[in-house]
């Protein structure tokens, strides 16, 4: 499944993506990461870069996966929907799924096998609740195009949107435990930890959880 993401923002100095550095600094050195979705492999490129992870990639994309062997990353094609059910149970310590699982057909299966092959599972989404995707929705009666949500209503891959709180939701249906959580603003920087839901849910424009099982 490929990442949806239009064009993210970055660090000035390093090129690399906010989120992507949020990321990194939540796996541990030396790991053993799958990121799903992995689109060119930018984000494995960095975890081995910075971390020293062993890190494998499984994306939907021919030409994703092309882009990542072009830069000798182990990844294989593959779909989060079908394919994850083919893993064994803590075969990595992270599981990653960035910015995709809004397009997938089953996110709450999806979710539940991230926690099942990974010691911890790591996903981030665009929020669908943010305050400027209700202002199209509720006086332009328009579907939003946003910068994280770029695609008109006919031509998207994103098939089920959410919400942070629909999110945080969907984390105690499932039983996962929340060891992090943090919402990004729309320059990719993060909120305030102390802030409540309800101002992340307004405010953030996306977020990134950081989940093992209970």
């Amino acid at each position: 499944m490929a990442s949806s993401l239009a064009v993210p923002a970055t660090d000035s100095i390093t090129g690399h993506r906010l989120d992507f550095l949020l990321v990194a600094e939540m796996v541990e050195p030396g790991s053993r990461v799958l990121d799903v979705g992995c689109g060119d492999g930018a984000l494995l490129s960095l975890l081995r870069e910075r971390k020293n992870v062993d890190g494998r990639g499984i994306e939907l994309s021919r030409e994703g996966v092309n882009a990542c062997l072009a830069k000798g990353l182990p990844v294989i094609q593959g779909d989060a929907d079908t394919d994850l059910s083919d893993y064994p149970d803590d075969a990595f310590d992270y599981v990653i799924l960035s910015q995709t699982i809004q397009a997938t057909r089953q996110p709450r299966v999806v979710l539940e096998n991230l926690l099942r092959i990974g010691r911890r599972a790591i996903v981030s989404f665009p929020n669908f609740g943010h305050w400027r995707v209700r202002v199209d929705l509720g006086f332009r009666g328009r579907m939003p195009v946003t910068e994280n949500l770029p695609y008109s209503w006919y031509d998207t891959p994103n098939i089920h949107f959410c919400t942070i709180r629909d999110f945080v939701e969907l984390c105690r249906e499932v039983g996962a435990q929340m060891e992090k959580a943090v919402a990004l603003n729309a320059g990719g920087k993060p909120m305030q930890v102390s802030l409540p839901w309800w101002v992340w849910n307004l405010l953030g424009d996306q977020g990134v959880f950081l989940l093992k099982r209970r």
